[in-house]
């Protein structure tokens, strides 16, 4: 049985919908695997989405470990806005203080969901992390609106979502599973054109600012990736809880060879939804 030691901010509802989604998955079997403990790096009193989290979390009964990320040095985390050596330092600093709640656990896999901190290269390398990125494998970097408003500056017209190991070099670990999906051609036709009559009269930016997530093209390809990424996670952890996936000296290994490139599940994922 895989032991999952799950890291999140619990930040929004899709946090918790994720946790309930890899629950429900483990009690009707699955994947073969349990929750071992849950991170989140937001004490109690912080924000209401996040004790909405640790109140799922207790219904579950899974042990809850929280370290507050803001109040962690706070003055060193201020410097380390201006200097990259001093973050550097502070992720370390607070990775080794989390590491030592939950060192009495058992786990084999840490599965980032939702977390929104870099991971400090001590943790990382110690430990077997995954993390969701929405994009493919050789697509735009950051969070999802960046991601989409990027895809949107460059017209792609194709992009994915993808599970890598979690490195020092953020979203740029080795891939492990992905799929990808067209943003072009059916419904997206009609959006794009309105799109770039926008762009003739305003700059992308100032779009983004007046419309933000409610632009209907940005909309539209949010809602075609978040569709993917539960099955996309879910599948993943399955791989690793039947033992197809291990890792191993920070190198992903399938039925004891190096995995590169990663696992194309596409067809699977588009099934799932």
């Amino acid at each position: 049985m895989l032991g999952i030691g799950w890291f999140s901010t619990g930040r929004d509802k899709a946090a918790r919908d994720l946790l309930r989604t890899v629950v429900n998955e483990i009690e009707d079997g699955t994947i073969d695997g349990k929750i071992s403990f849950v991170f989140c790096n937001r004490n109690r009193g912080e924000h209401a989405e996040s004790d909405r989290f640790l109140d799922l979390v207790e219904n579950f009964g899974f042990p809850i470990v929280t370290l507050s990320s803001k109040n962690f040095k706070p003055e060193m985390r201020k410097e380390g806005r201006k200097n990259e050596e001093v973050l550097r330092r502070w992720r370390i600093d607070y990775d080794r203080e989390i590491e030592e709640a939950f060192e009495g656990f058992e786990w084999d896999l840490g599965v980032l969901a939702g977390y929104m901190l870099i991971v400090g290269e001590e943790l990382c390398e110690k430990y077997p992390l995954i993390n969701l990125h929405p994009a493919t494998p050789d697509g735009p970097k950051g969070s999802w609106q960046e991601v989409i408003w990027e895809l949107i500056e460059n017209r792609v017209k194709q992009t994915g979502v993808m599970m890598h190991l979690v490195t020092a070099e953020l979203d740029r670990g080795p891939v492990i599973t992905y799929c990808d999906f067209p943003i072009s051609g059916g419904a997206f036709t009609s959006l794009w054109t309105a799109m770039e009559q926008k762009l003739q009269m305003r700059s992308l930016e100032d779009v983004e600012n007046e419309e933000d997530e409610e632009e209907p093209l940005f909309k539209e390809i949010r809602k075609h990736g978040l569709a993917r990424e539960f099955p996309l996670i879910v599948q993943t952890i399955k791989q690793f809880a039947d033992g197809n996936l291990e890792i191993e000296d920070g190198e992903l290994i399938a039925k004891g060879e190096t995995l590169t490139g990663g696992y194309c599940l596409t067809d699977d994922i588009d099934n799932a939804i």
